[in-house]
This record gives C-alpha cells, sequence and structure tokens, in this order.
C-alpha cells in the first residue's frame, strides 16, 4: 500500500509538472486539446468533450492500475502455477454490466448535446440564405432590402474581392443553398460545418442555428471537395454589436457596397482573415 501511494503521488506531481511547464492555463487542461469556439454550441461540444475525456482517463486509471498491481505484486517467484480464475460468474456479469452502463451514460449525454446543438429557435435575431457556387459564396439577409432597388441585400465573393458576411452578437440562421455541387459551409471557430447541397433536398436539413458570444473577424471555408478551385472558396464572418449591426444594415439599405457600409461603421471594409483568389480558367497560351 505504501508502495501503491507513492507511485499516485509520483504520477500526480508529473502531470503537475506537464500542465505548468506547457504553458497551459486550468481552461486549456480542461479543454483537452478541444479548440475554444465562439458560439453556445461549441462550448456545449466542449463540455461533453470534457466529460468524455475524464471519464476515459478514470477508465484507463483504472486498467493501468490494475496492470501496475499485478505486475508488482504477482511477479513470478517460483514455479508454482498461481491461482486461476475462470467461469466466475459475478465476476463476468460486473465485466459486462459496468462497460454496458458507461457506454449508455456517455450515449445519453451525446444525444443530449447533439439536439441542443441542432435546435432551432422561434425567432432568430437574423436570418442569412447561403449559396455556395462554383468556387464562391453569396450572402443575403433575409426580408433586408435595398431601398432604391428592392433588391435583397447581398454579399457576393469574387475573384477581386472575398465576401465578407456580418453578423450581430446573438442568435443567427444559416439557410443553405447551392446552385451546382455539393458544398460545405464552414466556420472552423464555430466547431460546426453543414454540407450544402443542390436541388430538393429529401429528408436533409439545410437549416441550423448559430448562437454567437464573441465579437471577431473569422474566415469561413468550403469543406467539401467541389472543383478545380475549391480552395479559393473562403470567406468571412464579421461578428460585431447588435447596434453596429443595425447601422451596417443601414448603410447597406441606403445602397452602399459591402466594404464601404463595413467602413461607415468603423470595421474594416475588406476581409482582415483571408484574401481573394483568382479563379479565371481561360485557356491561356504558353507564350503569355
Amino acid at each position: 500500500m505504501r508502495r501503491t501511494g507513492r507511485l499516485a503521488r509520483v504520477i500526480a506531481v508529473f502531470g503537475l509538472l506537464v500542465a505548468t511547464l506547457s504553458g497551459c492555463s486550468a481552461a486549456e487542461v480542461l479543454r483537452f486539446g478541444w479548440p475554444e469556439g465562439v458560439t453556445e454550441q461549441a462550448t456545449q461540444m466542449r463540455q461533453i468533450w470534457t466529460g468524455s475525456s475524464i471519464a476515459a482517463l478514470v477508465v484507463g486509471a483504472i486498467v493501468w492500475g490494475l496492470i501496475f498491481w499485478t505486475c508488482a505484486f504477482h511477479r513470478r517467484k517460483n514455479s508454482e502455477l498461481p491461482k486461476q480464475t475462470a467461469y466466475n460468474l459475478p465476476l463476468e456479469i460486473i465485466l459486462t454490466v459496468i462497460p454496458f452502463l458507461i457506454i449508455s451514460v456517455l450515449f445519453y449525454y451525446t444525444v443530449v448535446v447533439q439536439t441542443e446543438v441542432q435546435a432551432q429557435v422561434s425567432d432568430p435575431d437574423v436570418i442569412v440564405e447561403v449559396t455556395g457556387f462554383q468556387w464562391n459564396w453569396e450572402f443575403q439577409y433575409a426580408d433586408e432590402n435595398v431601398e432604391e432597388t428592392g433588391e435583397p441585400i447581398s454579399i457576393v465573393g469574387d475573384s477581386t474581392e472575398s465576401a465578407v458576411l456580418v453578423l450581430p452578437i446573438g442568435t443567427v440562421r444559416i439557410e443553405l443553398f447551392s446552385n451546382d455541387v455539393i458544398h460545405s459551409f464552414w466556420i472552423p471557430e464555430t466547431l460546426f460545418k453543414r454540407d450544402v447541397i443542390p436541388g430538393q433536398n429529401f429528408g436533409y436539413d439545410n437549416t441550423y442555428d448559430l448562437t454567437l458570444d464573441e465579437e471577431g473577424a473569422y474566415v469561413g471555408r468550403c469543406a467539401e471537395l467541389c472543383g478545380i478551385y475549391h480552395s479559393a472558396m473562403n470567406f468571412e464572418v464579421r461578428v460585431v454589436s447588435p447596434e453596429v449591426f443595425e447601422d451596417y444594415l443601414a448603410a447597406r439599405a441606403s445602397g452602399m457596397g459591402n466594404a464601404e457600409a463595413l467602413e461607415s461603421v468603423g470595421e474594416p471594409g475588406l476581409a482582415q482573415t483571408t484574401r481573394p483568389f483568382d479563379t479565371d480558367r481561360t485557356r491561356r497560351s504558353a507564350t503569355d
């Protein structure tokens, strides 16, 4: 017992040294390598990851402890065969029931978090229609029009300017559409992506909600190989306060372009996290 206690203390000190020398904060340690997201849904996913990691470490510590205990106290001392344990019904029942209970608990919390992450509110703060096409994105704000023309407020990325989607802190509904092939709408900091499937989707939900918590500029990407310029399908999400967002919409409604409207509310006009790509596929001669 004394030797076991000494081993436990050594392991604890080693773990403390690893966390300290690596410069990890308590929050970083509890994330167990999980990225830090900027949405409420990302926080929920991080929590189940932390819980699952702790459960795995506890099970691992028990298994490792039994292995080391067996190695330490049941070393071969002579040619006598040690006592064998076989056909022990109570032990077999325990070793069957405990893993089943562990898996059941993990499955339950996975379903709960998945349901909450995919849940949709009845009244989102803003609804954005996202259309993927080879090889860029178009964003439209539902029910928000340019006053002079009556056309929807739209942002379209091209080879000269990356699309900058401006969103407020709060709940945003994303509605996905594709004009050609399958794309995938992905903002890495949200820790969530969804395929953008063309045509009429039978049984596939192309709508989801994000609850944004932090202001900032975040790169967005297409996460589905969709053609030769798939890697060019970058965009930026600019998260601002609700007040700034209202001023931005008013500027766009008055007829300003996207970059001009952003600058009018004190934001950089162009994307800060990515740059446009030249997607001109015109055939050129070897002498050009």
